[in-house]
């Protein structure tokens, strides 16, 4: 039986997801006594290897990139291999796993509101009650990061913002989904693994050990290599919003393998953000129209 662009786009989105969710407790524990800006670059570092291996075995010249291409792509990877990772690593230092994890889920709202302003990806009463629901629901969370003794709730404020650098690479990597999502990913990571060395070397950044360079390369290799190669094919099937839609898994993943980790920061308020953070979820997922926009329509 043929599968439907439909079906093989959302199972594609769910993989993306546990690839990335998985990772994040993950990278919180090899990034400890690490600089941000190194996390960042060992991260996409350990994805452009991952990326370029697959790349050099698999050739698509029908997907290959474009020299109109390096605009978009130059863009994209200062917003999700430098700045994203980078706010993520400051972010994930600061704040209990859990609660990092649960607030990755304000990608997918951002990416649907900028998929709408951008792609012009309808939007209708279900998707603004999801998103009043994850606002809710973020709002607790950093209102007990904040409350928590000897926090700021700058930690989960960076998560959130990492998580808008991220929304606004989703929207704009639209048409760079029909290309090779692999020689996408290379480019895309070795940018931003360059940038981020080059940033972490001038300000003296902490660099990691073997050790943990190592677990932090793996990390981004599953996390971020692997999952975005996932989402970009994902979005070449059901477009920008839907796809966002359905990695909104990945942070109750990140969530459940951080409590498998010995996190037990899961307290009313974190149970109460994740009831109304799976509220939203399921309402983007049964939201009648894909929102699909053609490349074609891109600014």
């Amino acid at each position: 039986m043929e599968t439907s662009p439909r079906t093989l786009g959302g199972a594609l989105a769910v993989l993306a997801a546990v690839a990335f969710g998985l990772v994040v407790p993950f990278t919180q524990r090899a990034g400890r006594a690490v600089g941000p800006f190194f996390t960042a670059a060992v991260l996409y570092g350990g994805a452009a290897l991952f990326a370029g291996a697959i790349a050099a075995v698999r050739r698509d010249p029908r997907a290959a990139l474009r020299r109109t291409d390096a605009r978009r792509l130059l863009v994209v990877a200062v917003l999700g291999a430098a700045v994203a990772p980078t706010l993520l690593a400051w972010g994930l230092q600061r704040t209990a796993g859990t609660t990092a994890a649960l607030l990755l889920n304000f990608e997918a709202g951002f990416t649907v509101l900028l998929a709408r302003a951008v792609w012009r990806e309808p939007f209708g009463r279900r998707l603004a009650f999801a998103l009043f629901c994850m606002t809710g629901a973020g709002a607790l969370l950093i209102q007990r990061a904040t409350s928590r003794e000897g926090s700021t709730g700058w930690g989960a404020a960076a998560v959130v913002l990492a998580t808008l650098a991220w929304a606004a690479e989703n929207v704009l990597s639209r048409p760079l989904a029909e290309r090779d999502p692999f020689r996408v990913v290379l480019a895309k990571s070795a940018i931003g693994a360059t940038l981020t060395a080059a940033i972490a070397w001038a300000t003296r950044d902490t660099p990691p050990v073997l050790a943990r360079a190592l677990a932090l390369g793996a990390c981004g290799a599953g996390g971020y290599g692997l999952s975005l190669a996932l989402y970009l094919r994902a979005q070449r099937q059901i477009g920008a919003a839907r796809t966002a839609s359905m990695f909104a898994l990945a942070p109750f993943a990140g969530a459940l393998a951080a409590w498998a980790l010995g996190d037990r920061s899961l307290g009313v308020a974190s149970a109460g953000a994740a009831i109304l953070f799976a509220a939203g979820v399921g309402l983007h997922l049964t939201e009648r129209e894909p929102g699909r926009q053609a490349a074609a329509d891109q600014p």
